[in-house]
């Protein structure tokens, strides 16, 4: 009579799937931008900033707490689309629809990085850094994850919490909401669109078997790509404004519309009769070089 043997994952690669859970990439993507918010604020000279460094246990809180809860809302997300990822090529391995973790080792993990991660910016930071940090992670879990199935305005939805990072580092400084901080704000959450777009452009029928509702599956995909380069536009204008408000320099405001005008006219691009996949592609591509040269823009003060 045969028997079935069951293997167990050793150590290492248990720890390395628990990691895994937070998406490690992003939560280093949003950490890096919450550090950019904070040193945005320190170079403007707001209330909290002073000719000194930024204080180490200040920003140490920040970066810790964000990271924090920022992982455990990815571990909350990966929980809940478990049977999603399933059917996705790019998301089948991971822990939960590979059957390398429990679903409820997911959920305890997502929970606990989620709470930890509150007291660390109420009493590290301050208090509306703190309120910032729960309402992303609430809109990402409980709005974003599920509308997904529903509406492809998920997009939207779910770019606020994705574009809230830069806002955390300048609230953990000046401990206020004010125009600049909500232009960062706005320049991550404006850039999301395209760059996700783009991607259901060249994914739409995994998407698809996947149950999830994106745009280029629900109308015509010119109504895509004008919606790509209406956010296109937008991203352009609403960068310059660092610098009227005194936040970045001249060299800023040169980056920015440099960087600016290639992504409009690769989106424009897409006008052309015959673009397809490649075009898709190439704006993606674009998109993660656009945001990438804006924060060393602004994080090394040109």
């Amino acid at each position: 009579m045969a028997t079935s043997v069951v293997t167990v994952p050793d150590t290492s690669t248990q720890l390395r799937d628990l990691i895994a859970l937070g998406k490690p990439r992003i939560t280093l993507f949003v950490a890096i931008t919450t550090g950019g918010g904070l040193l945005l604020a320190h170079r403007a000279g707001g209330p909290g900033a002073t000719s000194l460094p930024v204080p180490w246990p200040l920003a140490l809180c920040a970066l810790l707490g964000t990271a924090l809860i920022v992982a455990g809302a990815n571990a909350l997300n990966m929980y809940i689309e478990r049977e999603i990822d399933g059917r996705m090529e790019r998301t089948k391995r991971r822990p939960l629809p590979a059957g390398r973790l429990q679903p409820k080792v997911a959920l305890i993990f997502g929970v606990v990085l989620s709470v930890l991660a509150v007291p660390v910016l109420a009493l590290g930071v301050n208090l509306l850094t703190a309120f910032l940090a729960v309402l992303a992670n609430i809109l990402y879990v409980l709005a974003y994850t599920p509308l997904k199935q529903r509406s492809h305005h998920s997009l939207l939805v779910g770019a606020v919490p994705g574009a809230i990072p830069p806002l955390l580092g300048w609230t953990a400084l000046t401990a206020r909401v004010d125009a600049a901080g909500l232009v960062l704000f706005s320049i991550l959450f404006l850039w999301q669109v395209p760059h996700f777009l783009a991607i259901t452009l060249f994914r739409r029928e995994e998407y698809k078997r996947a149950g999830l509702v994106v745009m280029p599956n629900v109308v015509e995909e010119i109504a895509v790509r004008r919606a790509m380069v209406n956010f296109s536009v937008a991203l352009l204008l609403v960068s310059l404004l660092l610098f009227p408000l005194g936040v970045a320099h001249l060299g800023y405001l040169i980056v920015a519309a440099v960087l600016g005008s290639v992504f409009l006219g690769f989106s424009l691009w897409g006008f052309r009769h015959g673009t397809g996949i490649r075009w898709a592609r190439s704006v993606f591509g674009i998109s993660l070089l656009y945001i990438v040269l804006m924060m060393a823009a602004l994080g090394l003060g040109v």
